[in-house]
């Protein structure tokens, strides 16, 4: 690698929504808030969601008369 030309690597923070904290390795160099980590998201918990997709299509229709 050629020297001086590369981002710094820090450890940093990671906090999610949920309220789980782990730590990482990054460029930007301050820590992160994101919205869904492994330890929340549907696919590794193996919990769905309920989505109201039925409310969003009567909108859909009553907005546009379809």
């Amino acid at each position: 690698m050629k020297p001086e030309i590369h981002p710094e690597y820090k450890q940093i923070t990671v906090t999610c929504g949920c309220g789980n904290k782990f730590e990482t390795g990054s460029v930007i160099g301050k820590d992160l808030q994101v919205e869904v980590c492994s330890a929340c998201h549907p696919f590794y918990t193996g919990k769905q969601r309920v989505v109201d997709t039925a409310g969003r299509v009567d909108k859909f229709r009553k907005k546009y008369g379809k």
